[in-house]
């Protein structure tokens, strides 16, 4: 498929976590599509993104004459659409632990998306930290290491993410990861011995996610008043 059958409307690379997820899956898949970014938190925001979504939200994946709202079911198409990419791990247990790992993403920890907003480019250290924030914090370093030791170190390519190879759950979690850094997450606190650590690292470094964060500083430096 070519680009001109896949185009991903997202929203500001420093704020959109929701974008961020369909963004690096597709990119670090090597799935090409056209880019439409909408700014956010203008007046016409909203305005701009019902021309393109009836759901006015981003992210949004126009295809096929449809457009597919929600970033885990863009996710869930593509995954569906290039089975050969392995978005999805194929042993049938990792496979459904990873789907798991993905939904609790998609529907839980609303006190750490409400203390600790994604901010790729910024830093507040210590805020958030709030007792139910952190209760999810340790709640998703647990997940991390138990889905490293028990399906990423054991695939038969680790790669170093939480089930081996890059996966729809290591694209739902990036804009964790981000978070974790942004407000200096003390990770050792929360029950790391490490594993978490290296997960974080292998994700920062992405070329995708690296792609990603100069494309948010770009796009906030052409906010800056000249």
């Amino acid at each position: 498929m070519s680009a001109q059958e896949f185009e991903l409307v997202i929203g500001d690379k420093n704020w959109s976590s929701w974008s961020m997820r369909p963004w690096l899956l597709m990119r670090q898949a090597g799935i090409p599509f056209t880019e439409t970014s909408i700014r956010l938190r203008q007046p016409d925001t909203r305005e701009q993104i019902l021309a393109h979504s009836p759901t006015g939200f981003v992210p949004a994946l126009k295809w096929q004459g449809v457009v597919i709202g929600d970033s885990l079911a863009i996710c869930e198409t593509i995954a569906d659409l290039y089975p050969t990419k392995k978005l999805w791990p194929s042993d049938t247990v990792a496979r459904a632990m990873c789907r798991s790992a993905a939904a609790e993403m998609h529907s839980g920890f609303q006190n750490l998306r409400r203390e600790m907003p994604m901010a790729v480019l910024e830093k507040y250290p210590g805020e958030g930290h709030t007792e139910e924030a952190l209760a999810d914090a340790r709640r998703i370093v647990s997940l991390w290491r138990a889905c490293r030791v028990r399906f990423g170190r054991q695939a038969s390519e680790d790669q170093g993410f939480l089930f081996g190879g890059f996966s729809v759950a290591d694209a739902m979690y990036a804009p964790v990861v981000t978070r974790f850094l942004t407000y200096e997450v003390d990770l050792a606190s929360l029950g790391d011995d490490g594993t978490v650590s290296a997960y974080m690292n292998a994700v920062m470094t992405l070329p995708s996610m690296q792609d990603w964060i100069r494309d948010a500083e770009a796009e906030e430096a052409a906010k800056s008043p000249a």
